[in-house]
C-alpha cells in the first residue's frame, strides 16, 4: 500500500541523502496464499514512523532501478519491527519480487516513512473510529488500529473490511485476537464478495447502501468525536467517501489513503494532440538545470531522463515526494490527489504527474 508528505515545517531543509537507508529484513510471513508481510531489523537509530505511514522501496529489477510504495501494518507503539505487506499483483513486477525474492538476511534500501494518513493520540480521547477497508487497504489502518487501542482507552474502533473470500483475509487472526483482548473495543465486519458456501455473514460488493447501513447500526448520527478511515481500491473508497457525505458526514472527518497503480501504456493510436517538446527550468538544491520534456514525458522523467537527482516515490500522484513549487509558467496536472487545496493554491505541483503547458516554465523542488 501506498503513500504522503514530507515535513515542510522544518526551518532546515534535509539533506537528501538524509531521507535513504539500508534496512536488513529480520521476517518474512505469509499471511495469506498470495500476500506476504516483511518485518525490518530496527536500524541503528531505530526507525521513526507513525501508523499509516508508508516505505518506498528502492529496487534493482533487471538491471532497472524502481520504486515502489507500500504502507507500514505496525504500530511503533506495539511492535518491536516495522513491517510491511505486499499483496501480489498478477503482472505486478514489483510486487511478485517480493514476494518471491525476499527472505530474511537480505538487505532493501528504502525512503523514510512518508505519508497523511495518521492521526494523533491521547488518553483522555473518547473518539469513535469508523475504519472501511477492502484487501490489502487494510495494511495501514491495521497499524492504526493497534495505536488507538493501546494510546486511547476510552476509544472504540468499528471496522468494516473487504474481502474476497475467508481464506483471503489479510490478518485474520490478528483482528480476532485484538477483539478478545479489546473485547468490546473493537467490532469488525466481514463483507465477502466471493464466500466460501458455509459463510452466513454479509456478502456481494460494497456498495453506498452497505455502508450507509454500517454507520447507521454504529454510529446512529454524526459527533464531533467521530472519525473515519478509508482505505482500498479506488471504487471502493469513492462509494464509501460519497455514502458517509450523503449522511452529512464533514470531508475533514474522512481520511483516505490511495493504492499505488501503474500507468497503463500509451495507446500508439491515442491523439496526442500537442506533439512538441517544451523546456522546462529545474531549481534543485540551489543550482538551475534546463532540459526539454517531450509530448509523451512527465517533468520528473524528463529530468531523470537527464540525469537530474530529483526527489520522487510513487509517480503516480499519491505521495507528494516529487513536489515543488511553479515559480513561472503552467503546467498540466494529471493528478493531484496528494496535495491540498492550500498547497494547489499556493503553486505547488507534483513533477511525476505534470507536463509544461507553455515555454516559461520555471519550478523549485526545496
Amino acid at each position: 500500500m501506498l503513500f504522503n508528505l514530507f515535513n515542510r515545517d522544518k526551518e532546515k531543509p534535509q539533506k537528501k541523502e538524509d531521507n535513504y537507508l539500508t534496512l536488513r529484513i529480520r521476517e518474512t510471513v505469509m499471511e495469506t496464499a498470495d500476500t506476504m508481510t516483511v518485518y525490518f531489523e530496527q536500524p541503528e537509530p531505530f526507525l521513526e514512523y507513525q501508523a499509516g505511514q508508508f516505505l518506498t522501496l528502492i529496487l534493482e529489477i533487471d538491471g532497472k532501478q524502481v520504486r515502489r510504495s507500500y504502507s507500514l501494518c505496525t504500530s511503533p507503539f506495539v511492535d518491536p519491527f516495522p513491517g510491511i505487506t505486499v499483496k501480489r499483483l498478477k503482472g505486478g513486477l514489483v510486487s511478485n519480487y517480493i514476494n518471491d525474492h525476499f527472505f530474511p538476511g537480505k538487505r532493501v534500501g528504502v525512503m523514510k516513512p512518508l505519508g497523511k494518513f495518521v492521526t494523533t493520540y491521547h488518553s483522555e480521547n473518547r473518539q469513535v473510529y469508523g475504519m472501511i477497508a477492502g484487501g490489502s487497504g487494510i495494511t495501514p489502518i491495521m497499524g492504526i488500529v493497534k495505536s488507538i487501542l493501546v494510546n486511547e482507552p476510552h476509544a472504540k474502533i468499528h471496522l468494516l473490511y473487504c474481502s474476497r473470500s475467508l481464506e483471503m483475509i489479510i490478518f485474520r487472526e490478528v483482528l480476532e485476537d485484538l477483539q478478545k483482548k479489546f473485547p468490546g473495543r473493537l467490532l469488525v465486519s466481514h463483507q465477502l464478495s466471493q464466500p466460501e458456501a458455509e459463510w452466513e455473514g454479509s456478502c456481494g460488493r460494497l456498495d453506498q447502501e452497505k455502508v450507509k447501513q454500517f454507520y447507521l447500526e454504529n454510529f446512529g448520527s454524526f459527533e464531533p468525536n467521530q472519525k473515519f478511515f478509508i482505505c482500498g481500491p479506488e471504487g471502493l473508497m469513492e462509494t464509501s467517501r460519497n455514502a458517509l457525505q450523503q449522511l452529512s458526514i464533514p470531508g475533514e472527518a474522512i481520511l483516505t489513503e490511495s493504492f499505488y497503480l501503474d500507468k497503463e501504456e500509451d495507446n500508439p493510436e491515442a491523439d496526442l494532440g500537442d506533439v512538441i517538446s517544451r523546456p522546462v527550468k529545474i531549481i534543485l538544491e540551489g543550482e538551475e538545470y534546463a532540459f526539454d520534456v517531450g509530448p509523451k514525458k512527465t517533468i520528473l522523467e524528463a529530468g531523470l531522463d537527464e540525469g537530474l537527482d530529483m526527489p520522487y516515490s510513487c509517480q503516480s500522484g499519491l505521495c507528494t515526494a516529487c513536489m515543488g513549487k511553479l515559480i513561472s509558467g503552467e503546467v498540466k496536472m494529471d493528478e493531484d490527489a496528494g496535495l491540498s487545496e492550500q498547497e494547489i493554491k499556493a503553486g505547488y505541483i507534483l513533477c511525476c504527474s505534470s507536463k509544461p503547458a507553455g515555454s516559461d516554465v520555471v519550478i523549485q523542488i526545496e
